[in-house]
């Protein structure tokens, strides 16, 4: 990278860093003084530094350590919620201002533990898989219970009332607080539609500033900060002080009791896992925007670290942020600098504006505070309602919500996790098992056989029927399996269940299995399964699983287990035209008069023929002819079998055509004088015939007949296996 492109790049950094602070640091003002003030309302000044120290150290702990560029944390509004909830417990359960203060940075603590314990297990990657619904259900309770705590500070009610009491009792109002709250709150919304370069939360803050300036022109009162309580106050002092409350905090630590433990431990839990998905979701949306692709556990550890940090500083809580980090974005950030600038901002902002800090109204930090909660709140589940497929989708969001506003959060946690296996059930239930199901005469495997046979199978192809699944078999959708299959297990002789598409099997679905080997098994039938994967994507042997469970033994003359469905159809095939078990040391060597090609040429004209041929043996897995190679050879199959291979992307191969005794192979490139388009690879040991392109131009010049009829049926048979051909992806297309 050039010297431009760096300065380029540290430039974008510094505004995005810059433009970010802008939004995180009011914001973590806000959130501190929420949490603190619902303890007394001289705790707001200390509410004010404890966000202001979050936003530093998170901002500069979590970009370091860190891996996602871009990504701006700070506190955030989940914290602010459940810190709060748990704060307003504490002190209906009269427990001290000291107490609660220490149980608060403990919680902190032990949820970044949490975090950091999640990111070294590599939880991180499942956390953001959580379905929508739960989080959107998450997401709107924070948001309806951050409303919730700032409508008494909003409208400049006591300390301790609850939102309900100050919404229908407009005598504990403030007129004073409610100008400052309706003003900020209207520049906030509205600033966006006039400019775009200072950030809305910002003018918002200023409006109510100013507000409360004017209304302090009126009141002298309003001009003093001791007993003012319309304003934050002075940040020096919180109860016994912010730094003598860092010393000594810890004495506090022999008043918990048993029921203070485990609240703090429900809290921190809670706490961890709405930082957590407040933090994957973020990285998730920055991934999208630019392209990119983030470590969900280093972030989770780095975001761990960093709220272990915050709190044992006496600073809050928070989480990756999208409002602030999408305003970096839009602003120029380009890599984790920006995150660090932004802790250093913010730390150059408290100690510049520390004086001026102590006037932003608390209404005003109310109003940031309710526009917050209410963009929270996620809309887009209203639509739901407008389907029955997605009511139930609904009834999720729904069921979060008001577990969170009666319950608490930590409930709510345990109905998204409850909510979100649901789902799961229900999406297996409901998906098709069945991916596709065809008699053997409306499909056939890769071998060429000649016009007789395919006759006989036209005839007998409905005596076998191939199944073939997809997705996960258990307990949710077996008696569905059964009752697709059930028909065909009582009135077939064949019954082919190919498992490829097969991601998992649980015990009552092998069991579902054994029932039907039963059922198949005394009408003297063959239950045929292709496809099961001893390696499996999800770790586990299928194939060992089905043999422990009792389906199929190696003696079983029922069950038939075959590693693709090719092979089992032609096994099938096999049995219904009568063929017995295929054994190369029974098979002998055919003769050219034998073969389907010359049956209908005299006996001298095939003793010359065979003269210009050569015998070539091969054994099982060697390769007769590569891709790429010349086609100045044609084959024909004495005894053994020969299977053509193509190969696909990332080095995998794929089986295209068989042939077996009597079929000839490599016409396509002799033919059009092309290269080998595909692998000759030898599927067992055997032997061919081999006439060579040289040999074949000298039958041609000789015997002018001889080749002309050699070349006619060989047209012949290659236009006969390509309209077999086409027939067969005809008939899969209409699956």
């Amino acid at each position: 990278m050039n010297f431009w492109a760096k300065r380029s790049l540290a430039r974008g950094d510094f505004w995005g860093g810059l433009a970010a602070m802008l939004v995180a640091f009011p914001a973590a003002i806000a959130f501190g003084v929420t949490v603190y003030s619902a303890i007394g309302p001289s705790y707001a000044a200390y509410g004010a530094l404890a966000g202001i120290v979050g936003v530093t150290v998170i901002g500069l702990v979590a970009a370091s350590l860190g891996g996602t560029d871009r990504l701006i944390s700070a506190p955030c509004a989940p914290a602010a919620a459940v810190l709060a909830a748990f704060a307003i417990e504490m002190v209906r359960h009269g427990d001290a201002p000291g107490l609660i203060v220490l149980l608060l940075v403990m919680v902190g603590m032990l949820a970044g533990l949490i975090q950091l314990g999640l990111g070294l297990l590599g939880v991180g990657g499942l956390i953001k898989y959580i379905p929508y619904p739960v989080v959107s259900g998450y997401l709107t309770g924070v948001g309806l219970i951050i409303i919730g705590s700032q409508i008494p500070q909003f409208v400049g009610a006591e300390n301790g009332t609850r939102w309900w009491e100050a919404v229908f009792s407009a005598s504990t109002w403030d007129w004073r607080a409610v100008v400052i709250g309706v003003a900020t709150v209207a520049v906030t919304i509205g600033a966006p539609s006039f400019t775009q370069r200072v950030p809305g939360i910002i003018l918002g803050i200023l409006a109510g500033v100013l507000v409360y300036f004017g209304l302090a022109l009126l009141d002298p009162a309003l001009r003093e900060l001791s007993g003012n309580h319309l304003v934050i106050g002075s940040l020096t002092v919180a109860g016994d002080g912010f730094l003598a409350s860092l010393m000594t905090r810890w004495t506090g630590i022999g008043q918990m009791g048993l029921d203070h433990v485990t609240g703090i431990f429900g809290t921190a839990l809670t706490l961890a896992v709405l930082l957590s998905i407040d933090t994957l979701k973020t990285c998730v949306v920055l991934d999208k925007l630019t392209r990119s692709r983030h470590d969900s556990n280093r972030e989770l550890i780095a975001q761990g670290v960093a709220n272990v940090a915050a709190n044992a500083m006496g600073g809050m809580s928070g989480a990756g942020q999208m409002g602030a980090t999408l305003v970096g974005l839009n602003s120029g950030s380009c890599s984790r600098t920006a995150g660090v600038l932004e802790g250093l901002f913010s730390l150059v902002a408290a100690l510049l504006l520390s004086s001026y800090i102590s006037w932003i109204p608390v209404a005003t930090l109310a109003g940031i505070l309710v526009v917050i909660g209410v963009r929270m709140i996620d809309r887009e589940p209203l639509r739901f309602i407008q389907s029955r497929a997605t009511m139930f989708d609904f009834g999720v969001v729904l069921a979060v919500v008001v577990v969170a506003l009666t319950v608490g959060l930590i409930a709510a946690s345990a109905v998204g996790v409850g909510m979100a296996i649901i789902l799961f059930v229900r999406e297996q239930i409901g998906g098709i098992v069945v991916r596709h199901k065809m008699e053997l005469k409306q499909t056939s495997s890769s071998w060429h056989r000649p016009e007789a046979e395919v006759a006989i199978l036209d005839q007998r192809g409905d005596q076998a029927v191939i199944f073939e699944l997809q997705g996960s078999l258990f307990f949710g959708n077996t008696y569905q399996l059964y009752t697709d299959l059930e028909h065909e297990i009582t009135t077939r002789s064949y019954v082919v269940i190919d498992l490829k598409r097969v991601q998992s099997i649980d015990v009552t679905a092998a069991q579902l299995f054994n029932q039907i080997r039963d059922a198949i098994r005394e009408r003297g039938a063959n239950l045929v399964l292709s496809g099961i994967r001893e390696n499996h994507p999800t770790g586990r042997n299928l194939h060992e699983f089905l043999g422990q469970t009792g389906l199929w033994h190696s003696q079983s003359k029922t069950v038939r287990i075959f590693p693709d469905l090719d092979s089992a159809i032609a096994w099938v095939e096999d049995r219904l035209l009568g063929e017995a078990e295929y054994s190369l040391d029974a098979e002998t060597p055919m003769q050219l008069h034998e073969m389907e090609l010359f049956a209908r040429h005299r006996d001298e004209t095939l003793k010359e023929l065979e003269s210009r041929m050569t015998i070539r043996r091969f054994h099982q897995g060697e390769v007769l002819y590569s891709r790429g190679m010349p086609g100045d050879e044609l084959y024909w199959v004495r005894r053994g079998a020969v299977r053509l291979v193509s190969t696909l992307g990332e080095g995998k191969k794929k089986p295209v055509a068989s042939f077996g005794r009597g079929d000839f192979f490599g016409g396509l490139a002799f033919l059009d004088n092309l290269s080998r388009p595909n692998d000759a690879v030898a599927v067992t040991d055997g032997e061919v015939y081999v006439l060579t392109r040289e040999e074949f131009n000298r039958i041609a010049e000789e015997h002018k007949k001889l080749a002309f009829n050699l070349a006619m049926a060989m047209a012949r048979i290659l236009a006969y296996r390509l309209r077999r051909t086409e027939t067969k992806l005809t008939m899969l297309q209409e699956f």
